[in-house]
């Protein structure tokens, strides 16, 4: 089988879309050695590191024609590597074609409030359209919490929407304790953005540090919509970090904090927990999904600071958190995730 994947996530230096197509396009490759996958982008991106032989990176525009990528240049792109599946994984797929397509919507963070992206209307627009015309055989997304949403917001049939979880990396694991160990710090990582509710964050942290002691580090890409925040005594950002270096980070927190309004999966939740990082995170759905019972949900800034305080001060509940979230992060592979998203290829190519 062959197979083409939209690689314009691959553009972005870091955050959950790269790691999404960066991962499923190895694991897939790695497992299924007899398919070749092919990578397409209207725009310069990296390929990943760890790609087989069989993972390729596919040509751009080759003529001005090409350059309105969506309509005609992806459609020859994909008829030129004699591709079977198109692989939409981030809200797209070709305007116009006669191969097979798959859509990935990873939330409805787009619709659900349009302050949450500067930038979303082009999403906001198209992706419906791209639903209502079937230009998408099936719907693929992170979660069974925006399963559920996509079919109520597009009305599309429910067996049309499937919900494949992501995964941590391997890499990410408990490191030894740093020796001398580092000054008390609870640990945010992600891309900067209005619904993460970083400035919620920082409000419960405030409201809690006289008892806690604990400096607050945000870690992550500040996106263009992100408002900067003013510097405090025991706040650190730290800006983009190598993945390299999250495990450290992790391993090292208090615990994790990671009050974001809304999202389809939370996969930093799951990072922190395959650290064995104690998470304190919000109640929204998807997340409430992901963590599985492993963490401590919080409403609301009075309760983080509650929560904050409670872990800063008790070495049991830490050591329970971080047991049950080990737990809990084993049932999440990236090597799952490909046998899923592969089995709807096989279904789709069927019914073709």
């Amino acid at each position: 089988m062959k197979i083409a994947l939209d690689a314009t996530p691959l553009t972005l230096t870091s955050g959950g879309l790269p790691r999404y197509v960066n991962e499923l396009s190895v694991a897939l490759a790695q497992a299924w050695p007899e398919d070749t996958y092919y990578l397409l982008s209207d725009q310069p991106f990296q390929m990943p590191e760890r790609a087989p032989a069989n993972l390729v990176r596919g040509r751009g525009p080759h003529s001005p024609a090409d350059r309105r990528w969506w309509l005609w240049g992806l459609r020859n792109a994909i008829h030129e590597t004699g591709s079977e599946v198109f692989h939409g994984t981030n809200f797209e797929v070709p305007y116009l074609g006669r191969t097979p397509s798959i859509l990935t919507i990873h939330d409805l963070s787009p619709w659900r409030d349009p302050s949450w992206h500067d930038e979303g209307n082009r999403v906001r627009r198209r992706a419906p359209w791209l639903v209502r015309l079937g230009r998408a055989r099936m719907i693929l997304t992170v979660s069974e919490a925006v399963r559920s949403e996509i079919v109520e917001h597009f009305g599309v049939p429910a067996d049309k929407v499937r919900a494949v979880p992501l995964a941590a990396d391997s890499h990410f694991r408990p490191v030894p304790p740093t020796s001398p160990s580092p000054e008390p710090f609870f640990l945010f990582v992600a891309t900067l953005e209005p619904r993460k509710n970083v400035e919620g964050l920082i409000e419960a942290w405030r409201a809690s540090r006289s008892e806690t002691k604990a400096d607050l580090v945000i870690a992550g890409r500040s996106r263009a919509d992100f408002h900067e925040l003013p510097p405090a005594d025991g706040l650190h950002f730290l800006g983009e970090v190598p993945d390299r270096e999250l495990p450290r980070l992790y391993s090292d927190a208090l615990a994790f904090v990671y009050p974001s309004h809304y999202e389809g999966f939370g996969l930093p939740v799951l990072e922190a927990m395959q650290c064995g990082c104690p998470v304190i995170t919000s109640r929204d759905p998807a997340i409430v999904e992901v963590s599985g019972g492993a963490a401590i949900h919080a409403g609301n800034t009075q309760e983080i600071a509650e929560a904050m305080r409670a872990v800063a001060s008790d070495p049991r509940l830490r050591n329970v958190l971080r047991g049950c979230g080990l737990e809990r992060s084993r049932a999440f592979s990236w090597e799952r995730t490909a046998r899923f998203t592969h089995q709807i290829y096989e279904e789709v190519l069927s019914q073709s």
